[in-house]
């Protein structure tokens, strides 16, 4: 018998993954803290519309809370489930990532008037859900077998 089974499973899957998958790991589990707090968000929208700073027409695209509340909580689950998908491994969870993260960034964006530190704070997450994502997505891919 030649080598432990980590040998042989580095020689049938490829390289051991480096330390640069703890990044991808960060990347999944901030996606799922950014959909729960996109949940929270939408459900607050929908019961608590004085808990922002502006009304509906003072932000950048002035649609109704209940509306926006909708959004953030979509947003929120399928975040959340990609972002369990990419801890997993998933090749079609990194891309979602990329698309869920990305989409994040612009609809806090656009929501940035109502809850400014809020909207900061998940458009940063999301930028590094980004990074982590696009420069070290294979790195977890060869730890999920």
């Amino acid at each position: 018998m030649a080598g432990t089974s980590h040998e042989q499973d580095t020689r049938v899957y490829g390289e051991e993954p480096t330390r640069w998958a703890g990044w991808v790991v960060f990347g999944g589990a901030m996606l799922v803290l950014v959909g729960a707090v996109h949940v929270v968000e939408g459900i607050v929208a929908f019961f608590k519309d004085d808990f922002y700073g502006v009304d509906a027409d003072g932000l950048l695209v002035p649609i109704d809370y209940t509306a926006w509340g909708w959004f953030h909580l979509v947003m929120g689950l399928v975040a959340v489930a990609a972002g369990i998908g990419l801890l997993a491994g998933n090749s079609v969870a990194r891309v979602a990532a990329v698309i869920i993260a990305g989409l994040s960034a612009l609809l806090n964006l656009a929501f940035i008037n109502a809850y400014p530190v809020y909207a900061v704070v998940v458009i940063t997450l999301d930028v590094i859900v980004i990074y982590a994502v696009v420069t070290h997505g294979d790195e977890l891919k060869a730890r999920s077998y």
